[in-house]
């Protein structure tokens, strides 16, 4: 774990002497009045909350120990309730919407919540919280810690917590679906690297999502990048698919100096002598471009530390994608690299199917930047359709086209409205032709699609 750096000490510091010594404090703890326990908030939680925000964007290493560090009791309880939030969705989920592993940074947070001299006055804010915490973490974790208190009011008010809803794993997602939204604009994804294999399997999840979250977001990583260059020249991660997943995650989308650039592909070199690993990295670019991430450009940056000399299933890949991603992959050369690569695989491999999502998701992002007025350019983008389907013969790919295609018509019909005019008659005839042609639907569902749907008459009043 990092240390915090001095001027964040200093900092918070300042900001805690402040706090003691205001008049709303003296005010509360004379008076008990909760106005001035609300104005203690109002005053000093957007200054926790803007060094916060310099870590969690410039040396979000250093998170972890700042929320520690705001655990005093001399801050009066202050961010607390926010950062209990963040530690909650924190946690590695499973499919049944439990956590993989106990909380213990939850665990640590609520401690000191309950423990505070204002916990009457923190805990309105932090029952939403708790619920989806409690609902996440196993019942064995939740009695451990309700029996930690003596307190009989504490314990009351952690039990009623736990509810019913919660029990099964629809209300759990549904819950904790609901729960993230509150916080979609925040930063507080952590990491902190692991420092053997076993620390690997606990933390590989939370620390890419960590990266995947700065990549996706764009935000500065040169703080840690030493740690990362570490993690990924450690010989005794070469094998295992987190290794392999971040090691493809820095390739892709980390800027790299000269140096690291000579040991990145170093590490390449040595790890695709490794049998398992040309399949877990097509793996992990298939996780990739499921949360849509992969572009022309990390393509570029993964071929340009790749010997792709090297006459294996990844160089194959990517002199594929450097011909798609130059030429286009309309143009007839890109099409024929495809025909050639595609064969050389099982029709169901997740080899094919990274190559089938490229040119899908080519497609579907042309379609959905084209204006209602481009529909001209929408025809002659049909025209490649059917050379895809043929050469990949996939019922997944043809419904990711159908559906970007139905979605655009949709929008055509809501701008051509006269059903007379040129522009209405001529997107049906095209629908009407493709759409049978390349067995999208059947002439009945189109007539069904194009069929003026006609308005209840308002009921007749007596």
């Amino acid at each position: 774990m990092a240390i915090l750096e001095e001027r964040y000490n200093i900092q918070l510091q300042k900001i805690q002497q402040d706090l003691q010594a205001s008049d709303d404090l003296a005010k509360y703890l004379e008076e008990e009045e909760e106005e001035y326990f609300l104005n203690l908030r109002k005053n000093f939680e957007p200054q926790i909350a803007e060094i916060y925000a310099d870590i969690a964007n410039n040396n979000p290493l250093q998170i972890i120990p700042f929320e520690e560090a705001l655990l005093v009791p001399e801050l009066e309880g202050m961010y607390l309730s926010k950062i209990l939030g963040f530690s909650v969705l924190r946690g590695e989920v499973g499919p049944e919407f439990k956590y993989v592993h106990p909380q213990n940074h939850f665990r640590k947070i609520l401690r000191a919540i309950c423990d505070s001299s204002n916990f009457d006055l923190i805990k309105k804010r932090i029952g939403q919280t708790i619920q989806i915490g409690f609902g996440l973490s196993s019942d064995i974790w939740i009695t451990n810690f309700v029996n930690e208190f003596s307190n009989k009011k504490i314990k009351q008010f952690l039990v009623s917590q736990k509810l019913p809803r919660f029990r099964n794993q629809p209300g759990r997602a549904a819950g904790l679906h609901l729960y993230k939204k509150q916080f979609k604009n925040e930063n507080f994804y952590a990491a902190d690297f692991p420092s053997n294999k076993v620390e690997l399997k606990i933390r590989a999840n939370s620390l890419t999502e960590f990266l995947l979250y700065r990549v996706a977001n764009k935000l500065d990583n040169s703080s840690f990048i030493n740690e990362l260059s570490a993690f990924i020249g450690n010989k005794e991660y070469f094998g295992t698919f987190e290794h392999t997943h971040i090691l493809n995650i820095f390739c892709s989308f980390f800027e790299k100096s000269s140096d690291e650039l000579k040991k990145t592909k170093a590490t390449l070199e040595a790890c695709r002598n490794i049998d398992a690993f040309s399949d877990q990295w097509v793996a992990s670019i298939a996780r990739l471009q499921k949360r849509g991430l992969i572009t022309a450009a990390s393509d570029s940056n993964v071929s340009q530390v790749m010997d792709l000399t090297k006459d294996d299933d990844l160089s194959k890949y990517y002199t594929l994608m450097d011909s798609v991603h130059t030429k286009g992959f309309i143009h007839e050369d890109a099409v024929e690299s495809v025909k050639k690569y595609y064969p050389q695989f099982e029709g169901l491999s997740e080899n094919n199917r990274i190559v089938r999502n490229t040119i899908s998701n080519y497609i579907s992002g042309i379609i959905s930047n084209l204006s209602e007025e481009e529909y001209a350019e929408w025809f002659e983008l049909g025209k490649i359709f059917p050379v895809y389907i043929e050469a990949f013969s996939n019922q997944e790919f043809n419904q990711e086209i159908k559906s970007a295609c139905l979605t655009y018509v949709k929008r055509l019909q809501k701008r051509f409205t006269d059903k007379r005019g040129r522009d209405y008659q001529d997107i049906k005839k095209f629908v009407k032709t493709t759409f049978v042609d390349l067995k999208f639907m059947k002439e009945k569902q189109i007539v069904e699609l194009f069929k003026t749907k006609r308005k209840k008459k308002p009921a007749e009043t007596a």
